[in-house]
């Protein structure tokens, strides 16, 4: 009989629940990586509010940080007890996607293409919100984390500081361009830090809430805008003299928020699109240009493997990219039900909520803090 874990698994509408699974077998290019450190994404509420689709009885959660537990017989170079980030995405390397370049829609398989693409942790798989987890493609799939970094320094990395910052790779932001950056929430925040990476002149942050937009400051924004008090689209044009930004950048996922992003856009720019969208998403021919403004929408899955969480670490560790204002709370994973609920509903200030399996006796490298329920200091 399979030694038990605890893990948070998806029953239903606002329904994410702890339960006892079988800790996963590990196949010839699998590791099981021990979870020390995890979060709860914005696209997991999508789950958890049955937005997007996700059978009933998976494990959910794709942002890890771990010690490898077991390694597969065809995986090479790695030993069990290393400390690994394992990002959202994770690709196979070897498929049509993957050799083109395309790492993010990896199929797995040289015949088929799937809606999905390359995320499959919590989605088509079994997730990380939980004691252990197996993580497929293995070989392509571990980023060994170096000594001198925390664990909490790393798990955002996973998945939305690679995401945020894609948003500006994707558009080519170009050194001294101009940015309007629309939703100052954690995917939001990263983008504004890619476009200031990127080199942008002028970066403009959009929201509603005043703790995010003295974050998005802090991420690199030059100007933000309280989408409340006036109207963004007017507030871009007169801050770009009447003509848009180069590129904007739709964090959120609705129908107003890109149609925002595509008015506020000059002709010949690019709105970068990041947005999970819910339902039905509509151009509307005005604000692009009746088609003839030469405006290029792009979108965007989190770009993963090992090689990309090798780079962003890297970031982290040369103080290019701070990410930990972005962690407010941290609760256990026995919790689950009540960070869901406080994130889910956008309560008490939260931006990212920070899961350890373990609770107050996590063994975590560095300098974390693990306090059930507490706003982090």
């Amino acid at each position: 009989m399979s030694e038990l874990m605890k893990a948070a698994v998806f029953e239903g509408h606002e329904r994410i629940v702890l339960e006892e699974r079988p800790i996963p077998a590990c196949g010839p290019t699998d590791a099981i990586v021990k979870v020390t450190l995890t979060t709860i994404c914005g696209t997991d509420v999508h789950i958890w509010r049955e937005e997007y689709p996700v059978e009933r009885g998976r494990i959910v959660g794709h942002e890890p940080v771990g010690v490898i537990h077991e390694l597969g017989g065809a995986v090479t170079g790695y030993e069990v007890g290393e400390r690994v980030l394992v990002g959202a995405i994770t690709p196979c390397g070897s498929c049509f996607f993957c050799q083109s370049h395309n790492e993010s829609q990896c199929s797995g398989h040289e015949d088929r293409w799937e809606m999905i693409g390359g995320w499959r942790l919590g989605n088509s798989i079994d997730g990380v919100q939980a004691e252990y987890f197996r993580v497929p493609y293995a070989q392509a799939n571990l980023a060994k984390i170096p000594d001198d970094m925390s664990d909490e320094r790393c798990v955002l990395l996973a998945d939305i500081a690679s995401t945020g910052i894609s948003a500006a790779e994707t558009a080519n932001v170009q050194i001294g361009q101009s940015v309007a950056v629309f939703a100052q929430g954690p995917i939001g925040l990263c983008a504004t830090a890619g476009a200031r990476l990127r080199g942008a002149a002028l970066i403009i942050g959009v929201d509603g809430i005043e703790r995010r937009l003295h974050l998005s400051r802090q991420m690199g924004a030059d100007e933000v805008i309280d989408y409340t008090q006036e109207d963004p689209v007017a507030a871009i044009k007169r801050l770009t003299g009447g003509r848009g930004v180069d590129v904007a950048i739709e964090a959120l996922g609705t129908q107003p928020t890109f149609e925002a992003a595509l008015e506020a856009t000059r002709p010949g720019g690019i709105v970068s699109s990041l947005g999970v969208y819910g339902g039905k998403l509509e151009v509307p021919v005005e604000a692009f240009v009746y088609g003839i403004g030469d405006k290029r929408i792009l979108t965007t899955l989190c770009p993963g493997g090992k090689e990309r969480m090798r780079k962003l670490m890297e970031l982290v560790r040369h103080e290019k990219l701070d990410l930990s204002p972005l962690i407010t709370h941290h609760f256990a994973l026995e919790d689950i039900e009540e960070a869901y609920d406080l994130f889910g509903n956008q309560r008490d200030g939260v931006v990212k909520i920070a899961l350890s399996p373990n609770g107050h006796d996590a063994a975590v490298s560095g300098d974390l803090r693990v306090s059930t329920g507490a706003r982090a200091g």
